[in-house]
């Protein structure tokens, strides 16, 4: 598994929403569905988008942006424009006084705005459960990213624009790949452009020892590992593994393994029906109660209560 492939082999939407958004200025959307990423590709005109805190960002035609939740943010023309409508959980609209849209901006299948042709035309996927991006990528995000049109050649656009508007059987299943695709694309490049802030361990990738550790530990969790097997896989003492690999990462070899392997573990709790057992001997736990102890030392929550949907 290279580096990338790690960090991105998470993204697994399922039944995730997606519109096309139409509108004429004046237009301001607030959004506040607590979802943990969301993606906007702007299409046509250019809209703002404006966080509670941080730095506004604006988008023109062919510019794409992935907001991390659960934090909200306005989208709208300009930032002075107030918000006509507010996105709350599951896809509820409401006015800004509380009161129900009703449906009064529904435009079609999956449009939603001021009008089909509007001036301004933005597509939006959102991923609506955590666990359907690996934790690790989200936690590798920041609030709010942008890759403009001149930093990556996206082939997805015309495909995206045909097929968010059908109504056949087994669409959400193609929106769902479509929405993947579009996300590991463009993370790809934004990964590879001078403004990622990655994070220590996915810097270290690159080291030709703490790298190949690296990639050991990520390739197969479960194994036995020690700083002595990583050290004799990598071709330098323990010592030396050790402390190259703390300066590098930020944290020893075993501490790291713990993170990965407990991370993997919170995936596949929010990401399938696998028993706590099956789940400790696919990450390298020798029991549910070893990886529980674990998991709750670290979560503050137990395995069970973090599938539940509780803190995490």
């Amino acid at each position: 598994m290279d580096a990338l492939a790690g960090l991105l082999e998470g993204p697994r939407a399922r039944g995730a929403f997606m519109i096309r958004a139409c509108f004429d200025p004046p237009w301001a959307v607030r959004v506040e569905d607590r979802a943990p990423l969301t993606v906007m590709l702007m299409v046509r005109g250019d809209a703002w988008i404006v966080p509670d805190t941080g730095e506004r960002l604006r988008l023109r035609a062919g510019d794409l942006a992935i907001a991390r939740g659960p934090d909200p943010y306005v989208c709208a023309d300009d930032p002075a424009t107030a918000p006509q409508a507010v996105i709350l959980p599951g896809g509820a609209c409401s006015y800004p006084d509380g009161r129900p849209l009703n449906g009064s901006m529904d435009l079609g299948v999956r449009t939603w705005g001021d009008r089909p042709d509007g001036r301004a035309v933005l597509l939006i996927g959102t991923y609506l459960v955590r666990g359907e991006i690996g934790g690790r990528l989200l936690d590798a995000l920041p609030p709010l990213l942008s890759l403009t049109s001149e930093a990556w050649d996206n082939p997805l656009t015309p495909l995206l624009m045909s097929e968010v508007t059908r109504d056949e059987p087994g669409q959400e299943v193609v929106l769902d790949r479509l929405l993947d695709l579009l996300v590991i694309a463009a993370l790809r490049a934004w990964f590879a452009g001078p403004s990622a802030d990655a994070p220590a361990w996915y810097r270290a990738l690159g080291d030709p020892v703490v790298g190949r550790a690296l990639r050991l530990l990520q390739d197969d969790p479960a194994h036995p590992w020690t700083v002595a097997s990583l050290a004799a896989k990598t071709g330098v003492s323990r010592a030396a593994l050790a402390r190259r690999f703390t300066d590098l990462v930020g944290e020893p070899p075993m501490g790291y393994l713990t993170g990965w392997r407990l991370a993997l573990a919170a995936d596949r709790l929010r990401d399938g029906e696998d028993t706590l057992g099956a789940i400790a001997r696919r990450v390298g736990y020798g029991s549910a109660f070893a990886l529980s102890a674990a998991f709750k030392r670290v979560y503050g929550v137990s395995p069970q209560e973090y599938r539940a949907g509780g803190p995490g």
